[in-house]
């Protein structure tokens, strides 16, 4: 069960949906927390608002386990064939137990994170930090070009771009496709691109939980018990075996 927990958990393809605590809510939950009611009261809004997120959190958890138990996952992240496999495990499960796709999770990200900004230039260099703890690569070069094109639009408009400023953010926005037809992005290639993304991320969690399999073995050989045995191929360990 150890080893499908980790799964779990270094999966960045089954992000739960974050959860909000509605404004109004927000003066039943303290007041839940800070002073709890005697029994004859009736339930708190708060309380059953709490039960109602546990619940399913926990439902999509258990969904997860349901399709980990069926499905045969080999931890060999240099196998194509595994990574496509393990992508299409981590699809099934994000669909059934309705979580993010990888996307939709960036795309989440992205406007919680970038909201409030009102520069075009602290716009993209937010996108940039939430690229790089995402473990994306920006292989093309896109990001340095996008700079390029705000200051270029800065330097013609001579002062800092702001978002709410629709004239100059359509100069960038122009900017922008030229440097997309430059590299190539086209609208109707993002399918294609969600999809290579999607296995980028598969290969990289395989990585990794490959690294937790081989140290948890290590550790256990180290244990008086198990110091004749030999360790077992990590590609030879059935996820299913666990749970």
């Amino acid at each position: 069960m150890a080893l499908a927990y980790r799964l779990l958990s270094r999966s960045r393809q089954l992000s739960v949906v974050p959860v909000v605590i509605p404004q109004e809510h927000l003066a039943t939950v303290r007041s839940f927390a800070k002073d709890a009611a005697p029994p004859a009261l009736p339930r708190l809004k708060g309380d059953e608002m709490l039960k109602n997120i546990f619940y399913e959190v926990k439902n999509k958890f258990d969904t997860a386990l349901g399709i980990l138990s069926k499905e045969k996952i080999t931890i060999d992240p240099d196998n194509s064939t595994a990574v496509s496999q393990y992508a299409k495990v981590m699809r099934t499960i994000r669909e059934k137990a309705d979580l993010f796709s990888d996307s939709q999770r960036i795309k989440y990200t992205i406007e919680q994170r970038t909201q409030d900004i009102p520069d075009a230039r602290t716009y993209l260099l937010a996108l940039q930090e939430i690229r790089i703890k995402s473990g994306l690569l920006d292989e093309l070069g896109a990001e340095t070009l996008m700079i390029e094109a705000l200051d270029k639009v800065e330097n013609e408009i001579k002062k800092p771009l702001l978002r709410s400023d629709k004239k100059n953010m359509a100069l960038l926005q122009a900017e922008f496709d030229k440097v997309n037809k430059k590299l190539g992005i086209r609208k109707e290639d993002l399918p294609k691109y969600e999809a290579d993304l999607e296995i980028k991320i598969a290969k990289a969690e395989l990585h990794e939980l490959k690294k937790d399999a081989v140290e948890a073995m290590e550790t256990q050989l180290k244990r008086a018990e198990f110091k004749d045995e030999k360790m077992p191929d990590v590609k030879s360990l059935d996820i299913r075996n666990f749970l």
